[in-house]
């Protein structure tokens, strides 16, 4: 599937007069006049500014001139002419910028001008994508209203900016020209503020760093002990917001003075560690993911404050599903009649004919059915169905399809039904998605295809391969993405067993004497691992099984309590991503566990079921220790949960907490649990997106000595950069989709939210993670084994269909 993205501007109403797309740098843009026939490109003589028509970037409208009385000399030519939208709740603009992880500026200017002699002024809403941009109401007929955000093309977020310069030494509004994100800087001044500038530039350094002349401005507060503060109350207290604080010593005498440090605070929390800016050099502050009813940002215990948050983007996030839009529109060759404009899936009242959509908490929209029954549509099956890659149902029913059934089809994981009736397909059905009929894995609908036959099954399951890679520093995306599948794939819930009297008998057949394990371990010759426990040591069972046994040590930090813990747990939840117990060993002072070997060590020394312990077993098993260290591999490099010392049963299924003393590891607690004792499902959802980054990164969690310590911290620096490729293994040579990585990326990113609320539960990871994976296998299209290690996903039936 051609890899090309759409940029869709929806309007809701009446017209649209101007727009500028404007990327990072000032060459780079393009300016639209709405309204402009065909082919009538101009320059506007005011501005120098090139135009070009409309026409090619929306399917609707009309074109109209603005009234007379309201064409005046001083009036810009792109206002002269409007384009209406007399018909239809939803109308586009669709733009095809370049690929890759771009920043545009898109501007947006609407007048009314009187232009059907109406004098009834519009209001209307304006969309970027799914989501609401803004409201578009006009006050009179001459007023020009415009409406400006930053779209990242490619991470899809969205930035308000609120660019601000306290106190500028121009006096009114304006622009620079050294800006590359062409921003309207704005005087913000205060009473108890007090002007200071410097004539010497300001070196630029950072992205989104505002121009020299507003760098050349400060503020200090007129009283020496006071502090300056920004405050604001969003619209929407659930707004996440970015901000950006740029600082510069301009007082050459007070260059690096340790008493000019300064302390920055978000609502009463220290951001950082004490600022001392550089003489005439620019200092960054970034202030990530915040929200909150009222948002207050204050620089305190200075005497002068060096450009203030001169620049202070407010931005929030959102994920944009481009998979929805581009297979779909690139359907139109099928010359389908319905008014497909936008995002296919939302907003919701506008969902296009034919479709279905799910729509999770923490991820968009995504096309969970296609109903293209009866379209009267022709030629052969459309390849662009197959970047619908969540897709459950297909109905192409009753048309005049030819040629053959793609084999394409069979990559689609999570498709239950597929209804190709009443058409003049040829040619043999792939023998995979016959299977899966018989199965019962889909439902196949042929009839009506009288040139279409059944192949003969294969006996033997296709399976889809990924290659495990030598060495732990080169595991690639891809195989990482398939290991974090396999272990959190869901079976069947498997209830915890209440009956003590059962569980008694269970754990004494499994008991060990001490004697046993110096047997087992042959007087404990090979130590195979260390932790907090104790020692690890290999074993063998007389049948020579392969065991690793854990003893105890006297001078560990935890004791019965942990051992009882974890010998219940394992006798009584199974799952093929947990450690099988084999048996224990209580025998006075000796204690210990005695597991399945894991032949290839942890993941931790490579470089995932969570999910089954939260929603399998009833009532939820919360971990608390989730690292690489506690996810071992087997010699088929299948992961699998170990050491469940610190674990928790909740008391009862309804309970969504519980208090506990605080325990897990460094670099791995979730900050919500260490501040309030309260140990959450989510808990381990955090744990497991340092995990991840880890995976993705190849970096321990943290880096002492380091600016940016936690793997955390470092991302998002890097994401903030727009810097994704940086973020994955460099071993892996740029070899990897950049869309999987991206989605993986997201959802390690939610998973570490600073609040429970924000992180999505382990289903929605799984899911988020299935997707992220067929991503990667579209790419590689892997249709055999490749290597003799290699790990096999049976995607007819170990990937079952996303519910709606």
């Amino acid at each position: 599937m051609e890899n090309l993205k759409l940029l869709i501007f929806s309007f809701l109403g009446i017209l649209v007069l101007t727009i500028l797309v404007h990327a990072q740098t000032q060459s780079g843009f393009i300016s639209i006049d709405c309204g402009l026939p065909e082919n009538s490109a101009y320059t506007d003589m005011k501005t120098g500014i090139n135009y070009t028509s409309d026409v090619t970037l929306t399917e609707t409208g009309v074109s109209y001139n603005i009234s007379s009385e309201y064409n005046r000399d001083t009036l810009e030519q792109p206002f002269l002419t409007v384009r209406s939208f007399p018909e239809g709740m939803k109308n586009c603009y669709t733009l095809k910028p370049a690929l890759g992880h771009i920043k545009f500026l898109i501007r947006a200017s609407f007048m009314y001008g009187n232009y059907d002699g109406q004098n009834k002024l519009p209001s209307f809403d304006l969309l970027l994508g799914a989501d609401v941009w803004d409201s578009v109401e006009l006050s009179d007929a001459s007023t020009i209203l415009s409406k400006e955000i930053i779209h990242e093309h490619h991470c899809f977020s969205i930035r308000d900016w609120m660019s601000v310069q306290q106190p500028m030494i121009m006096k009114h509004t304006g622009k620079f020209k050294d800006d590359d994100c062409d921003r309207i800087w704005s005087p913000y001044t205060r009473s108890n503020w007090v002007t200071v500038s410097s004539s010497f530039n300001i070196s630029k350094v950072f992205m989104y760093q505002p121009p020299s002349m507003v760098m050349q401005t400060a503020a200090m507060p007129a009283n020496g002990n006071d502090s300056l503060v920004i405050g604001w109350k969003p619209c929407d207290s659930t707004l996440q917001f970015f901000a950006y604080l740029h600082f510069a010593e301009l007082n050459q005498s007070q260059a690096n003075n340790p008493s000019r440090k300064q302390e920055v605070y978000l609502n009463d929390y220290m951001e950082g560690p004490p600022i001392v800016p550089p003489y005439l050099n620019p200092f960054r502050l970034p202030i990530l993911d915040f929200s909150g009813e009222k948002i207050e940002i204050s620089i305190k215990k200075l005497r002068i404050h060096r450009c203030r948050p001169s620049s202070m983007p407010l931005s929030y996030m959102y994920q944009n599903n481009f998979y929805n839009c581009y297979p779909i529109k690139k359907m139109t060759t099928y010359e389908v009649k319905r008014n497909w404009q936008g995002d296919p899936c939302a907003p919701v009242k506008f969902l296009w004919q034919g479709l279905n959509c799910s729509y999770p908490d923490y991820t968009s929209p995504r096309i969970t059915s296609l109903n293209l029954s009866s379209s009267g549509i022709s030629g052969e099956i459309s390849s662009h169905i197959s970047g619908l890659k969540l897709i459950q149902s297909l109905d192409l029913s009753n048309n005049n399809l030819t040629g053959p059934v793609p084999d394409f089809l069979l990559e689609l994981p999570f498709l239950t039904v597929l209804n190709l009736r009443g058409n003049n397909l040829q040619g043999s059905v792939p023998a995979g998605l016959a299977e899966k009929g018989k199965n019962g894995l889909l439902s196949l609908s042929l009839d009506g295809n009288p040139d279409l036959y059944l192949s003969t099954p294969s006996t033997k399951r296709k399976t889809i391969a990924v290659p495990v890679l030598e060495s732990f520093l080169a595991v690639s995306v891809l195989v990482i993405a398939a290991l974090s599948v396999m272990w959190i794939l869901k079976t069947r819930s498997q209830g915890i067993t209440r009956n003590k009297n059962n569980r008694s008998f269970e754990l004494k057949n499994r008991r060990f004497s001490y004697s046993d394990v110096v047997r087992i371990t042959n007087n404990f010759e090979r130590i195979v691992g260390q932790g907090g426990f104790g020692t690890v040591y290999h074993g063998n069972l007389d049948d020579h099984t392969q065991v690793a046994v854990k003893m105890l040590s006297l001078s560990s930090m935890q004791g019965d309590k942990q051992f009882q813990t974890e010998v219940e747990l394992l006798f009584t939840v199974h799952h093929k991503n947990l450690t099988t117990l084999v048996g224990y060993c209580d025998d006075g002072t000796n204690m210990g566990l005695i597991y399945e070997f894991m032949a290839n060590g942890n993941l931790e020394s490579h470089l995932l079921g969570l999910e089954y312990l939260h929603s399998g077993c009833k009532p939820p098993i919360v971990h608390r220790d989730v690292k690489p260290a506690n996810i071992l591999l087997n010699e088929k490099f299948q992961a699998k949960i170990a050491d469940f010392g610190l674990s928790r049963i909740f008391p009862v299924e309804s309970i969504t907490h519980v208090s506990t003393i605080i325990a897990g590891s460094p670099g791995y607690l979730d900050p919500e649990y260490y501040k309030s004792s309260r140990l959450t499902e989510k808990s381990d959802v955090y744990s497991f997106g340092v995990v991840l980054l880890q995976i993705i990164t190849s970096k321990p969690a943290i880096r002492k000595f380091e600016e940016r310590a936690h793997i955390i911290e470092w991302v998002s620096f890097m994401l903030e950069k727009g810097d994704i490729k940086n973020v994955v293994d460099p071993r892996l040579q740029g070899d990897f989709d950049m869309n999987s990585v991206w989605r993986a990326v997201e959802v390690a990113m939610a998973c570490v939210s600073q609040t429970s609320a924000k992180r999505p539960t382990m289903n929605q990871v799984v899911i988020d993670l299935k997707e992220s994976l067929a991503i990667e296998i579209a790419r590689t299209n892997v249709s055999h084994e490749t290597e003799s290690r290699s790990i096999s996903l049976n995607l007819g039936s170990e990937l079952p269909p996303l519910a709606s």
